[in-house]
């Protein structure tokens, strides 16, 4: 019977929590560009006052970027979606935990460890009582060097977290996330979108050139009027003996491509530094069906070592004794279910079929592991049965082989190098379907 986490009583306190006593400051808002960058870098990398507090509002200004906040989300849903189970030391699943991690405070858990990738940091303060719950640490106010909860965000007066067993801190020194990586990119962006919005306002509208006297006052003021309450487009009133030219670039950048491109290549090195590649996120340089799925493989590898990242933290012994604090002993060890890739388990099948035919002894365990096959509870009596009715079909007095007959190794070398010639065959330029 499966225990249920959803429907405990909740008795938890927070009046003593460390999160009470920290003086939150607003973020700062204000405009950013590379300078600030690189003062807030400067601070973060201080040997004797590290201060990642400037860093961090960055952090939260370069992070209103559309295209950033989809690639982050992009990465980390990679994982959360994956399926989550706990498993005893014999590898069999334990369901009495399924409702814990469907709950979504545990799915909470997982997307804060994740953005440590992204930040350098995260802080989890765990609420006592029944129920699992825990607080957010503002991530301004962890002095990671000092593994202090500061009060207040440029200082180091405030809590000492190592021994504290309900406060989990994740992150290294010096790490300041993916995140410091991005915002170059972000903020180029963001002055590009600026540069972009005044040329669509410049150029989006034809120019409108009066020419009049020079001597003539009253024709001026007249066509002054005109170009004040006909249109709201630019309006130039020029004399007529004076030379006019519009020095603005229009001529090589006509159609705006100059910014666009600045700010297409902000988004692919972003996309470059959070997802491995850009072909899996837009594809604005022309990629092919193929180049897309070989880059699909490799941000599958990031995604591989975010899940192992992930479990590295959740199987932790100061994740386990959080747990047993709220009643929940986990007797096992976190995994995530396996997943069948259809495309690459039809490469295994034809490996392992042609060494099993070349008569290479190849442990059942092997195919039961691969292919997601459960291994029957009475194994052990039917390999026997099968072995026995093997034994019973085989004639007692075999047929010499033949000279023309070839032992088991030499056809399933001659099935390898047909299998050869048919892939070259296939990937020949002058193959046609």
């Amino acid at each position: 019977m499966k225990k249920s986490f959803n429907n405990v009583q909740r008795g938890s306190t927070t009046a003593n929590l460390v999160v009470n006593d920290i003086r939150v400051v607003a973020v700062d808002r204000t405009m950013k560009d590379i300078q600030h960058f690189k003062d807030a870098l400067i601070s973060a990398e201080s040997v004797y006052y590290p201060n990642r507090t400037r860093l961090y509002d960055l952090y939260d200004h370069v992070t209103l970027d559309g295209h950033l906040t989809g690639i982050i989300g992009k990465r980390i849903d990679a994982v959360l979606n994956k399926n989550l189970i706990v498993q005893d030391a014999n590898k069999k699943q334990l369901d009495e935990f399924e409702d814990l991690l469907k709950t979504e405070v545990f799915r909470d858990i997982c997307q804060n460890i994740l953005l440590t990738k992204f930040y350098g940091c995260t802080g989890l303060e765990f609420v006592v009582g029944n129920e699992l719950k825990f607080e957010e640490i503002p991530r301004k106010h962890i002095k990671i060097e000092k593994q202090v909860i500061a009060i207040n965000q440029n200082e180091y007066d405030g809590t000492t977290y190592q021994d504290n067993k309900l406060i989990w801190v994740i992150g290294k020194k010096n790490d300041f996330g993916l995140l410091l990586k991005c915002s170059v990119y972000a903020l180029y962006k963001k002055n590009g979108f600026g540069d972009f919005a005044q040329y669509v306002e410049i150029f989006g509208q034809p120019v409108r050139v009066f020419r009049y006297d020079a001597n003539d006052l009253q024709t001026k003021k007249d066509l002054q009027n005109v170009a004040d309450n006909s249109a709201g487009s630019l309006a130039l009133l020029i004399p007529k003996q004076a030379e006019f030219e519009m020095l603005d670039g229009k001529l090589s950048n006509s159609d705006g491509q100059l910014q666009e491109r600045l700010l297409n290549r902000c988004n692919d090195e972003m996309s470059v530094v959070v997802l491995g590649n850009t072909e899996t996120t837009s594809n604005n340089n022309g990629g092919s069906n193929a180049k897309t799925k070989e880059h699909g493989k490799q941000q599958l590898e990031i995604t591989k070592s975010d899940m192992a990242y992930l479990l590295s933290q959740l199987n932790t012994q100061k994740f386990f004794d959080i747990l047993k604090s709220y009643g929940i002993n986990i007797n096992g060890k976190f995994h995530f279910e396996k997943e069948i890739d259809l495309a690459s388990l039809s490469q295994k099948i034809i490996i392992d079929t042609t060494i099993k035919n070349s008569g290479t002894p190849i442990d059942d365990s092997h195919f039961y592991e691969t292919y997601g096959i459960a291994k029957p509870a009475n194994y052990n009596e039917l390999k026997k049965k099968m072995e026995e009715d093997n034994k019973a079909s085989k004639p007692n007095n075999p047929k010499p082989k033949t000279k023309d007959q070839k032992p088991k190794t030499e056809n399933a070398l001659s099935f390898i190098d047909t299998l050869r010639a048919s892939i070259a065959d296939f990937f020949d330029p002058a193959h046609k379907d």
